[in-house]
Parts: structure tokens; sequence; C-alpha cells
């Protein structure tokens, strides 16, 4: 007997993902086709639809790159004596 899975996948069309995420219709398709964002042309004639979950997906993994981003410029930015401290070493009187 087949497993039945209970994972529902919901497909969004591209102009619901681009209203999500604040970019136009053209930037999904674009995301799709980098395969940043799971899609599949799907029915007839055939359309483009997204996977809601790859959605979530993307968004965590443009909060990590910006993290990155973050930090690296916070390191650039700071000083040497601020990463490895002043370079005195106090001697006892």
């Amino acid at each position: 007997m087949p497993e039945e899975s209970n994972d529902d996948v919901r497909l969004l069309a591209p102009a619901q993902v681009a209203e999500l995420l604040g970019v136009s219709v053209d930037e999904v398709l674009e995301l799709v086709q980098q395969r940043r964002l799971r899609g599949a042309r799907v029915g007839s004639p055939a359309r483009w639809r997204v996977e809601e979950a790859s959605i979530a997906e993307y968004l965590d993994e443009q909060a990590e790159e910006a993290r990155r981003i973050a930090l690296w410029r916070q390191s650039n930015a700071a000083s040497f004596p601020e990463l490895w401290g002043t370079g005195r070493i106090d001697q006892p009187d």
C-alpha cells in the first residue's frame, strides 16, 4: 500500500508571489528560472505556478545573506585595536 503524504503543496500564481515579495512578475519568473524559487508550468494552457513553501525559504536565504553582509561591513569598519586589543601589556609596577 503506497504511503500518502499529508503535505499539501500550495501553488501560487506569479502575480500573487510578486505582490507578497513586492517585486514585479518578471522578477518572480526570473527567480524561478534561477531556481531560487521552485516553480513549474501546470495546466492547459501551461501557466507558471510557484510553490508557496519556496517563498519562505527564499526569504530566509535573503535574511541570512543580509545578516552576513552586515557582519562583513561591521568587521571592515572595526579598527584593529577594537579587534585585537591595544597591543599594550600593562606591566606591574
